[in-house]
C-alpha cells in the first residue's frame, strides 16, 4: 500500500508531460535533439556548392555526379529506415552520440577522398549518421513537449535545418571568394565536422525520454525526468506502461511489420507518402538551385567556370532567405491552424511555383530573359514549401505512432522522404540534360499534386491532442477520418 501511495502522488507521467508549462529545461532539451538537423541542412546545400568543383576535380561524369549527390541521401534511407528503429529497443539518447560520431568520422574521410568511388562510399556513410538523426531527434521532442506548443517546438526544432543550409551558404561563399580553386571542395565539405563536434559536447548529458523509460521498466528513472521537466509530482500509470506491440525481435526490429499491419496502414501511407513526394521536389530543385539558375538566368555564356559557380552561389544563398521565412510561418501557424491545412497549402503552393518555373523557361529567351519571373518562382517554392510539407512531414510521424513503434516509424517515414530524395538528386542532372528544365519543372510540380491528394485522403491532424490520445492508446477507437477541430 506505501508503494502504490507513493505511486499516485501527481499526475500520470503522460498527462503531466502533456499539460507541462513550456520551461527553460524543455528548451534545452529541445536544443540538443534539433541540432542534428542543422547538419543535414548544411550537408544538403553545400554538396550543390561543391558539385561542380568535385566533378572537375575528380573527373565525374554526369551519372557518377548524380551518384555523389545522391550518396549521402540514400545512406539516410538506411540510417533512417532501418536503424531508426534502434531507437525504439536501446532507447533516443544512446543514438544521440552515436550518429555524430558518425557523422564526424565520415566527413573527414571526406576530405581525404581520392576519387570518384571512394567519395560516394564516404558520404553513404555520412547519409547513414544525418538519416539516424531524424527519427531519433523527432520522437524525442514529441515525447517530452508539452501537447499545446508541440507542433511549434516540433516545427522550431526542424527549422534548424534552414540554420545549416545558411551555413552552408556562408561557407560556400566565403571558401569560393577566399580560395577560387577548383580543390577547395575539400574544405567545404569538411567544414561541417565544426558544428558536429560542438553539438556532440552539447549533447554528452541529455537525459532519456521519460516514455521510453516508463515502457521499459525504469519507472524511477522516468519520473525523475518527467519531474524535472514538470516541475511537480508524477507517478507512471497503467496506460505509461501499456505497449501496443510487443518488442520486435532479430530482424523484425529493422524491418518493423507493425507499420504495415491494418490499423497502422494508413498512418504509415499517410506519412511516407508525402514526404516521400515532397523531397523528389525539395533535393531535386534544392540541391541543384546553383545549377538550375545558371541554367535558367545567372550565367552569361562568357563566365568563367569559377565566376559561373559564385554567382549561381550567390544569387542561392539570397534565395534560401526564404527558407527561413517559410519556417517562421509555419512555427507561428502550426498549432494555429494545424498540420494539415499548412501541408495541403504547401503543396498545392508548390505546384504553382514549379509551374511558374516552368513557364519561365519555356517563354521567348528562356529564363535569362525572364529573370524577375524566375525569382518570385523560387521564393514562392521555398517559402511555401517550408511553411508547409517540409515542416509538417517531419511533425507528423513523431505525433501520430504509438511510442514503442515511433522511431520506427518515424524512421521509415523519413527514409522514404530520403528515397525521393535520392531519386530527385540521381535523375535531375540526367533529365536536365535530356529534357530540359521546363518539362522536368512541369513533372515535379505532378509530384507535388499527388502529395497534396494523399495528404487530403488520408488526413490525421494532431492540432491540440494529448500524444496519447493522437498515438497511443486509443488508436482502434479513431474515426476513419480525423480532421481539424
Amino acid at each position: 500500500m506505501a508503494t502504490e501511495t507513493v505511486q499516485r502522488d501527481g499526475q500520470p507521467l503522460g498527462t503531466a508531460l502533456d499539460n507541462a508549462r513550456m520551461s527553460p529545461l524543455h528548451v534545452r532539451f529541445w536544443l540538443l535533439a534539433g541540432l542534428g538537423i542543422l547538419l543535414d541542412g548544411f550537408d544538403f546545400f553545400i554538396i550543390g556548392v561543391a558539385l561542380p568543383m568535385i566533378s572537375r576535380d575528380l573527373g565525374a561524369s554526369a551519372a557518377e555526379k548524380g551518384l555523389i549527390s545522391a550518396a549521402a541521401i540514400v545512406g539516410a534511407v538506411f540510417g533512417a529506415g532501418l536503424l531508426g528503429p534502434l531507437g525504439d529497443r536501446i532507447g533516443r539518447s544512446r543514438i544521440f552520440r552515436v550518429d555524430l560520431w558518425l557523422f564526424v568520422a565520415f566527413s573527414v574521410l571526406c576530405v581525404f577522398a581520392w576519387d570518384v568511388w571512394s567519395l560516394i562510399a564516404f558520404r553513404f556513410m555520412l547519409g547513414v549518421a544525418i538519416g539516424l538523426d531524424y527519427p531519433i531527434a523527432a520522437s524525442y521532442l514529441a515525447e517530452i513537449l508539452p501537447s499545446r506548443k508541440r507542433g511549434r517546438w516540433m516545427v522550431g526544432g526542424f527549422s534548424l535545418q534552414a540554420a545549416g543550409i545558411v551555413l552552408g551558404a556562408l561557407v560556400g561563399v566565403v571558401v569560393l571568394n577566399l580560395l577560387p580553386a577548383i580543390g577547395s571542395w575539400r574544405l567545404m565539405v569538411g567544414f561541417g565536422v565544426v558544428p558536429a563536434l560542438v553539438i556532440l559536447w552539447l549533447r554528452r548529458n541529455v537525459p532519456e525520454s521519460p516514455r521510453w523509460l516508463a515502457q521499459n521498466g525504469r519507472e524511477r528513472e522516468a519520473r525523475e525526468v518527467a519531474e524535472k521537466l514538470c516541475g511537480y509530482p508524477v507517478y507512471v500509470s497503467d496506460t505509461d506502461r501499456r505497449r501496443q506491440e510487443k518488442p520486435p525481435e532479430g530482424l523484425k526490429a529493422f524491418v518493423q511489420p507493425a507499420l504495415f499491419r491494418r490499423r497502422m496502414l494508413r498512418r504509415t501511407i499517410f506519412t511516407a507518402g508525402p514526404w516521400f513526394l515532397l523531397d523528389i521536389a525539395t533535393y531535386g530543385v534544392g540541391i541543384f538551385t546553383p545549377t538550375l539558375l545558371a541554367a535558367l538566368a545567372l550565367a552569361g555564356s562568357d563566365a568563367t567556370f569559377i565566376a559561373d559557380d559564385i554567382a549561381s552561389t550567390e544569387g542561392t544563398a539570397l534565395l534560401d532567405l526564404f527558407l527561413v521565412v517559410g519556417f517562421l510561418l509555419a512555427i507561428l501557424l502550426v498549432d494555429r491552424v494545424g498540420r494539415i491545412p499548412l501541408q495541403l497549402v504547401g503543396f498545392a503552393m508548390m505546384a504553382v511555383a514549379l509551374c511558374v518555373l516552368g513557364v519561365a523557361d519555356g517563354l521567348p529567351g528562356g529564363g535569362e530573359a525572364h529573370i524577375p519571373l524566375v525569382v518570385v518562382g523560387f521564393i514562392i517554392f521555398n517559402t511555401f514549401m517550408n511553411m508547409g510539407p517540409n515542416s509538417t512531414t517531419f511533425a507528423l510521424p513523431a505525433e501520430v505512432f504509438p511510442s514503442e513503434i515511433r522511431a520506427a516509424g518515424h524512421g521509415f517515414a523519413a527514409g522514404m522522404g530520403k528515397l525521393g530524395a535520392a531519386l530527385g538528386t540521381f535523375l535531375f542532372p540526367i533529365l536536365l540534360d535530356a529534357v530540359g528544365a521546363s518539362a522536368l519543372l512541369f513533372a515535379i510540380a505532378g509530384t507535388s499534386a499527388l502529395a497534396f491528394v494523399i495528404t487530403y485522403v488520408l488526413r490525421i491532424e494532431p492540432r491540440g491532442r494529448s500524444l496519447d490520445e493522437v498515438s497511443g492508446h486509443e488508436v482502434a477507437a479513431l474515426a476513419p477520418r480525423v480532421t481539424p477541430p
